[in-house]
């Protein structure tokens, strides 16, 4: 039996590495604590908000199974890195080498933060884009601008439900996660209201090149038909 061949555009591709790109730097810039006004944040704050944005993009042109599938490529291309970093420095450094410590603390990444880490991502970003997905379907492809903000706002929410009690719990007092938690939902999602102007212009370009402005009736929301993408 012939298998039907399934094809993606150089577009989507460019915009998945984009995406495996921003989680990649997100992983590396976590490791800084930076200070904005009085809200001390992670490093990654400056980029991490950018993959919500890549697949709010990616959902609103190709659907929900592009979706998917850039998902759980941005979550292997990102254990790949994390696993090959943590495997590096098991290694002993060369004798005349005295940045062992710099090097641990960015890829000697706890095994308890790392496994919190990858669930909340991938539970993130599916609720991510269920929302956007079914959102579009019931307002007929109207309202760009909330079901992107609504769809961060489950998203985040639900990643920051998941990886602060798994990653900080008996660490962090119990009475500062749901403050944590709530900071990262606002900052988070701040961010993708300030750059909604710029995402709803990239959007509409990208429709008009790729000809596309897929709705989802009818398709499966498993998400483990990684390589059904339409």
């Amino acid at each position: 039996m012939e298998r039907k061949k399934q094809n993606v555009s150089v577009l989507f591709m460019l915009v998945s590495i984009l995406f495996c790109v921003c989680l990649i730097a997100a992983n590396v810039l976590e490791t800084k604590q930076i200070q904005v006004g009085s809200i001390s944040l992670t490093g990654g704050f400056i980029v991490f908000p950018i993959s919500y944005i890549i697949n709010d993009c990616v959902c609103e042109v190709w659907g929900f199974r592009k979706a998917r599938l850039i998902i759980w490529t941005g979550f292997a291309m990102n254990f790949l890195f994390v696993t090959f970093g943590a495997l590096c420095d098991l290694i002993p450094g060369a004798p005349y080498w005295n940045n062992q410590e710099g090097f641990h603390a960015i890829f000697g990444l706890a095994p308890r933060i790392a496994a919190a880490s990858f669930v909340a991502f991938i539970a993130g970003s599916f609720i991510n884009a269920y929302v956007m997905s079914r959102m579009k379907i019931r307002d007929g492809g109207r309202r760009f601008s909330a079901r992107a903000i609504l769809s961060t706002i489950a998203g985040e929410s639900l990643d920051s439900i998941i990886f602060f009690p798994l990653a900080l719990g008996g660490v962090v007092p119990m009475n500062e996660l749901p403050i944590l938690m709530m900071w990262q939902v606002i900052l988070k999602t701040a961010y993708e209201v300030v750059a909604l102007p710029i995402t709803v212009r990239v959007v509409k370009a990208m429709k008009r090149h790729e000809g596309a402005d897929v709705y989802d009736n009818g398709v499966s929301y498993s998400i483990w038909k990684i390589f059904n993408v339409g």
